[in-house]
């Protein structure tokens, strides 16, 4: 299906991986508002790529397939990169294992297509009717998630940070380096942090999502330790870019110090507390405080900057400012 002139062309990934058994009723449930579809058949042992072209008879859907396997992310900057070459202005990712309902598409598009975002992501976290069927380990871990995925990519706004139904607009995605974007289960995540550098608007979009027969092939305990180094690593180099090489502030300075005076009036307290103790004798007023007012000024300095870094979420999209 091409669109009509001046009406911007919207294009769908799935990325393929042992999705034989669900990737045709995916592609049977895409609406007319998506014009093009990729299937990226990510070196499948099951064959959804040869499925989908022997038994799929929509002429929107083209089938591309990698030589070896490079995990989710790897399959969706294949398909994105075609879309973009292709022409695509709106990009949607969808899975294979039908955990994404199509039908949801008109509502990712909608913020993009008004101009009010360049990226819209899924929250299953929004219906507090289905939070309530969660277990309360999940929403716990779910939260701390994405309380770190806020610090290392900046957008305050947002939850549920490894959702990875999303629809993306041409005009952020070419400011992003494709290339350096993490390939495997970390690539939502790690998507994110790019945009914030490319200072796109990021908005989320509630959804639920559908829970089969299928089975995750992330291992929570190694995610856990790998998501952890990894967003404590785009959280340094979000800090260095955007407080000392892009600008510099009162925040930078706040984020300077405090790590010192926080030391600082640890250490010293420690130490005086073991010689105190070693002396049976009780530490005056003043070596309290000397060790405590460090503590405080760090303490208030941190909060001080994560107010001016929520304040510093991009409001103006990338499709506007041309």
């Amino acid at each position: 299906m091409n669109p009509a002139a001046g009406t911007p062309r919207v294009a769908v990934v799935i990325p393929c991986f042992k999705v034989k058994d669900q990737i045709l009723g995916v592609l049977s449930k895409i609406g007319p508002e998506c014009h093009a579809i990729y299937v990226v058949d990510d070196a499948c042992p099951e064959g959804s790529g040869a499925l989908v072209t022997a038994q799929c008879t929509d002429p929107r859907v083209k089938v591309l397939r990698r030589d070896t396997n490079g995990g989710v992310g790897a399959a969706v900057i294949t398909g994105l990169r075609q879309a973009m070459e292709d022409g695509a202005t709106i990009m949607v990712k969808l899975d294979g294992d039908g955990q994404m309902d199509p039908a949801l598409v008109p509502r990712f598009l909608r913020p993009l297509l008004a101009g009010k975002a360049d990226y819209a992501k899924g929250n299953r976290f929004h219906d507090l009717a289905q939070l309530r069927q969660m277990p309360w380990v999940r929403l716990l871990g779910n939260a701390a998630l994405s309380f770190i995925a806020k610090l290392s990519s900046g957008y305050w706004n947002v939850f549920d940070p490894t959702n990875g139904f999303l629809a993306i607009h041409r005009a952020a995605l070419q400011d992003v380096r494709l290339d350096r974007v993490a390939q495997r289960y970390f690539f939502e995540s790690d998507l994110l942090f790019h945009l914030y550098l490319a200072r796109a608007v990021v908005v989320d979009v509630p959804m639920v999502a559908t829970y089969g027969s299928e089975k995750s092939g992330l291992r929570p305990g190694l995610a856990v330790l790998e998501f952890g180094l990894r967003h404590m690593w785009n959280f340094m180099r979000r800090i260095l870019y955007m407080y000392f090489l892009r600008d510099f502030s009162v925040a930078s300075i706040e984020i300077l110090v405090a790590p010192v005076f926080l030391v600082f009036g640890t250490g010293y307290g420690a130490f005086r507390w073991a010689q105190m103790a070693g002396r049976g004798v009780e530490a005056s007023a003043g070596t309290v405080m000397l060790a405590a007012l460090p503590i405080i000024l760090a303490f208030q300095m941190l909060l001080s900057f994560l107010g001016f870094d929520q304040r510093c979420v991009p409001t103006e999209p990338r499709q506007q400012a041309g």
